[in-house]
């Protein structure tokens, strides 16, 4: 396969799924060309240089040895910002949104500023999707790896709001460095039970491991979370977790158990009962 052949031919021979092909190629042709995605279907007989080609073939090699396409390209898109991604941090996920959403809703009823954090924030993709939507919010977003909060820095400067988030570095609520409460709390914590086959499989084989997993049952990290919400909600004040598509009952069992009230589960767009939320007692 020569560097003259077409983007037509360049898909069509590619041992990658077409729309593999086509995000990979779309990389390609905006960091060449400057050209956008639609010149896939509009120049579609256009040949790349040879640099573009040599590029074009170390990236399908990469995602053929089951790189996720997010770390080839080193972004990935959530709810509406574009977030810079690596190896550091987990690749946001669709049904994470849901979180942002439950938590959009809550802020929406206050018409005021509101106090929110974000616990083990990761690339930063919660808290700066509801930073980017709410801008009487500010939020405190937490992690305990310098890996993750380095690159959550750069996406909250990038979109122009480290005057909204202040990012610390720690465990769970023992990153905070004075006692604060907060009118909501989101956290979207390693939940995969150590030995899950999962770990082993696609994307997660990439991905850092403590992040995914808190090495136990899948639920320590969780409880930690619940039993803290007491302490840092303001009375009336909302939780929102996620959690493993099987640990809707036990999850909710924890809120009930830690003396929150208006216990939901929440169904993420797959029909998966994906998130769970709480409410301190006014």
């Amino acid at each position: 396969m020569g560097f003259s052949h077409s983007l037509r031919e360049l898909i069509s021979n590619c041992e990658l799924p077409a729309n593999e092909a086509r995000i990979l190629l779309a990389h390609l042709l905006e960091k060449y060309y400057q050209l956008p995605r639609s010149a896939l279907l509009s120049r579609d007989d256009m040949s790349l240089n040879e640099q573009a080609f040599e590029e074009w073939v170390r990236l399908v090699s990469r995602r053929m040895d089951g790189e996720p396409i997010a770390y080839i390209l080193g972004k990935k898109g959530f709810h509406h910002i574009e977030l810079q991604v690596g190896p550091g941090v987990l690749i946001p996920r669709p049904e994470t949104e849901l979180l942002v959403e439950i938590a959009l809703t809550e802020i929406a009823k206050f018409n005021k500023h509101t106090r929110v954090l974000d616990l083990g924030t990761g690339s930063g993709a919660i808290a700066l999707s509801i930073a980017s939507a709410m801008p009487l919010a500010s939020l405190i977003a937490t992690d305990q790896s310098t890996e993750a909060l380095a690159i959550a820095k750069q996406n909250a400067q990038t979109l122009n709001l480290l005057d909204q988030v202040q990012f610390l570095l720690g465990s769970w609520y023992a990153a905070l460095i004075e006692p604060s409460q907060f009118d909501v709390i989101v956290s979207n914590p390693p939940y995969i039970a150590h030995q899950d086959p999962h770990l082993t499989q696609g994307d997660l084989r990439f991905e850092p491991e403590s992040a995914l997993t808190d090495y136990a049952s899948g639920l320590s990290c969780l409880e930690v979370i619940i039993a803290g919400a007491d302490q840092y909600l303001k009375p009336g004040g909302l939780i929102a977790i996620e959690h493993g598509f099987d640990q809707s009952e036990a999850v909710m069992e924890l809120m009930k158990v830690a003396g929150l009230i208006d216990v939901q589960a929440h169904l993420d767009l797959a029909g998966h009962y994906r998130a769970a939320s709480g409410r301190k007692k006014l």
